[in-house]
């Protein structure tokens, strides 16, 4: 009985969350109504529930990471890059969700740029705009073919057991207090 109660409270975190990111729009000035028109007819792209595509990539430091290697956590995934505007508009706003939450170590929010110049871009971008958030790099692009990735950014929430329980493409505010009281939801929602 309690196993299918954590499991009811999983998926009911994780639907607020999607209907939050869903039934919100993008930040202001983020993109057009084509944007948002792409963006419901490919988020089905992939499927709530999926077993998110593990990966291994450097961070800033050198440093392997592994989407498995967080497994237990619920994870923010965002997939950027520095030339992408829109990618630049909502990382100040990811920076705060990284600041609200940080001190939670079921929580962990991870930046991957897709840049091709890979550290020599993105270290002086990070640290000039003050982001303290997981950031790796990825400029082979490998995430985007794992994550049918069409443009960025595009973010995805995976729960403690490696599904995407919600999948955001184009810029968002993720300071808002909503997003923060379902990824609450979702990370109180222990069944691991």
């Amino acid at each position: 009985m309690y196993d299918a109660r954590v499991s009811m409270r999983n998926l009911v975190a994780a639907s607020v969350l999607a209907l939050v990111m869903i039934g919100c729009n993008p930040s202001a000035n983020s993109g057009s109504d084509q944007d948002t028109a792409s963006k419901s007819d490919q988020s089905a792209v992939v499927a709530a529930g999926s077993l998110a595509a593990d990966f291994k990539l450097q961070d800033l430091s050198g440093n392997t990471v592994s989407l498995s290697s967080m497994r237990g956590k619920v994870i923010f995934l965002n997939i950027w890059a520095t030339w992408c505007g829109p990618c630049r508009e909502e990382m100040p706003s990811m920076e705060t969700l990284f600041q609200d939450l940080k001190h939670n170590p079921d929580f962990v929010v991870v930046a991957v740029s897709v840049d091709r110049k890979g550290r020599a871009v993105v270290a002086p971008y990070v640290e000039k705009n003050g982001f303290h958030f997981t950031v790796l790099l990825d400029p082979d692009n490998q995430i985007s073919e794992s994550y049918n990735v069409s443009g960025v950014p595009e973010s995805f929430i995976i729960d403690r057991k490696g599904r995407i329980v919600a999948h955001h493409m184009g810029a968002f505010d993720w300071s808002r207090s909503d997003v923060k009281d379902a990824l609450m939801a979702l990370i109180d929602a222990k069944d691991v």
